[in-house]
C-alpha cells in the first residue's frame, strides 16, 4: 500500500484531512473533505481523530488516484476533493 510522503492532518475546522502529493520538485496541498471520506469511504459521522486518519489510510491509494487525476486535468497549487469527485460515472 502506498504511503503519504507527509503524515495527514486533521484541518482545525474538521473539515477536511490534508496530505500533499509531490511531484518531482513540485508540492501540490490537498485537501479531502470529511464529507467524502463519510459518503464514500465509511467513515461514520462524528468519528474521532484516530478513526478518521485509519480510513483515509485505507482508502489512500484510491485517493491519491482520484487527485493525480484531477491534478492533471486541473493544475493548480492547492486540490479540493469532495464527494462529487468519487462518483462512478
Amino acid at each position: 500500500m502506498e504511503k503519504p510522503e507527509f503524515e495527514p492532518q486533521i484541518l482545525a475546522n474538521r473539515q477536511g484531512v490534508s496530505f500533499w502529493l509531490v511531484r518531482g520538485n513540485t508540492s501540490v496541498e490537498c485537501i479531502v473533505a470529511i464529507a467524502a471520506l463519510e459518503a464514500h469511504f465509511w467513515l461514520e459521522p462524528q468519528a474521532g481523530d484516530a478513526r478518521i486518519l485509519r480510513i483515509f489510510g485505507d482508502g489512500y491509494s484510491r485517493i491519491r488516484a482520484i487527485a493525480e487525476r484531477k491534478l492533471l486535468a486541473h493544475p493548480c497549487a492547492r486540490l479540493e476533493l469532495t464527494p462529487d469527485d468519487f462518483e462512478r460515472r
